[in-house]
C-alpha cells in the first residue's frame, strides 16, 4: 500500500529565511493571529498524523534568486523527523507559491519529465485557445505551472500532475460590474487551464500511462453562480468521461449530491463574520488505479478520527485554510534502492 497526498500550506514561505531555515519564532507567519512557530509545529504534525509516502505540496516555499524550495522543504523535514526527507520541484513561478513534491525516498523515485504534444504544450510553455468567443485564440499561460513527475513506485511507474489551477476570486474589484467582469474573465482562464491539462491526460492515458492529477483546483462542481454560464466546472473539465476518465469520489459525489458536500477548505469572511466551506482539493486517479483505493480529507470536523484528536483537530486549524487529501493505493513498494 502507498498513500499520496496533496495539502496546500496556506503561505508556506513565510516560516523560511532565505537560507530555508525555519524561523521558529513568535513573529506573525502569513496566516492571521498565528505565529510562525505555531504553524510550523501544526503543519508538521499534520504531516505526522497523515503519514503519506509523499505530499504534494501546494503553496510550497518560493523558488528564486535568493531563496530555494528544496532546501527549505527538506530542512522542515529534517527539524520535524518526517521519513518524506527529500523534495523536488518543476518549473518555478513568480507567486511565491510553488509546487513540489515532498516524498520518501525509500518508497519511490520520482523525476521532473514534463512532456508536450501538438494539443497541450509543455506546461511552461503558452497554449492558443479561444476563451471569448470570437474566433481568435487567446494566449494561455500558466501561472503556476504545474509539476508533471515520473514516479517509480515498486514496479510500477506513475504519472503524477501537481495542478494550482487559477483562482477566480474577483481581486481588486471595486463595484458589482467590475466583479462580475473580473469573475467571468478569471473563470474563462481557469477554464482554459483546465482544457489545457485535460488534453495532457488524454495523452497520457492514450500511452498508456497511470496517472494521478492532484491538487488545488480552486474549483468544483456547484461552486459559483458562473458555471452556468459556461456549462461546466474546470474540474468535471479535467476529470473527462467515460471510457477514459479519472476518479475522484468527493468530486463525484459533488456532482449528485443535493446536500452534505465534501469540502476541504475553510475561509473566514470577514464582512459576513462567517466561515465558507468549499471543495477545492482533488485526488484524481485513472481508471487502473480506482480499484481498492481509499480516499481520506484530513478535514477537523467531518473526519470522525481528526475530530476526536483534539492535537490533529487543533494543528488542522492552524496549519492551513486547506486540508489535506490523501488516497491509499494497492501498490506493492519495495525499497527503492532494491
Amino acid at each position: 500500500m502507498i498513500r499520496i497526498a496533496t495539502y496546500n500550506v496556506e503561505w508556506f514561505d513565510a516560516l523560511f529565511d532565505d537560507d530555508g531555515n525555519l524561523l521558529l519564532d513568535d513573529e506573525r507567519s502569513g496566516r492571521h493571529g498565528v505565529t510562525r512557530a505555531a504553524q510550523a509545529d501544526a503543519v508538521a504534525r499534520v504531516f505526522q498524523a497523515m503519514d503519506a509516502d509523499a505530499v504534494m505540496v501546494i503553496e510550497a516555499p518560493d523558488h528564486g534568486r535568493k531563496r530555494k524550495t528544496v532546501p527549505a522543504l527538506e530542512r522542515f523535514a529534517e527539524t520535524y523527523g518526517l521519513r518524506t526527507s527529500e523534495a523536488m520541484i518543476g518549473f518555478s513561478n513568480d507567486t511565491q507559491q510553488e509546487i513540489a513534491l515532498l516524498y520518501d525516498p525509500a518508497k519511490m523515485t520520482p523525476r521532473h519529465d514534463p512532456q508536450a504534444s501538438t494539443n497541450a504544450p509543455r506546461f511552461d510553455q503558452q497554449l492558443s485557445l479561444d476563451v471569448d468567443v470570437d474566433a481568435v485564440g487567446d494566449p494561455i499561460v500558466w501561472s503556476k505551472p504545474p509539476l508533471e513527475l515520473s514516479v517509480k513506485v515498486g514496479e510500477r511507474t506513475l504519472r503524477m500532475i501537481g495542478v494550482h489551477a487559477k483562482s477566480k476570486a474577483p481581486h481588486g474589484a471595486r463595484t458589482r460590474e467590475e466583479v462580475m467582469r473580473i469573475s467571468i474573465a478569471n473563470r474563462r482562464k481557469q477554464l482554459a487551464q483546465c482544457i489545457w491539462l485535460r488534453r495532457r491526460v488524454d495523452d497520457l492515458l492514450a500511452d498508456g500511462e497511470d496517472v494521478i492529477v492532484l491538487g488545488d483546483f480552486n474549483d468544483g462542481p456547484g461552486l459559483d453562480e458562473y458555471e452556468k454560464l459556461f456549462g461546466r466546472s474546470g474540474v468535471e473539465i479535467v476529470l473527462g468521461e467515460d471510457p477514459v476518465a479519472l476518479f475522484d469520489p468527493h468530486a463525484a459525489k459533488a456532482l449528485t449530491a443535493r446536500f452534505s458536500m465534501p469540502t476541504t477548505a475553510r475561509f473566514w469572511l470577514s464582512n459576513e463574520e462567517r466561515y465558507l466551506q468549499a471543495l477545492l482539493d482533488y485526488v484524481m486517479v485513472s481508471d487502473r488505479l480506482r480499484a481498492g483505493a481509499k480516499w481520506t480529507i484530513w478535514h477537523p470536523f467531518d473526519h470522525p478520527a481528526c475530530f476526536r484528536n483534539a492535537e490533529v483537530r487543533e494543528a488542522l486549524l492552524t496549519a492551513s485554510d486547506h486540508f489535506p487529501v490523501s488516497v491509499d493505493l494497492p501498490i506493492e513498494v519495495k525499497s527503492a534502492a532494491d
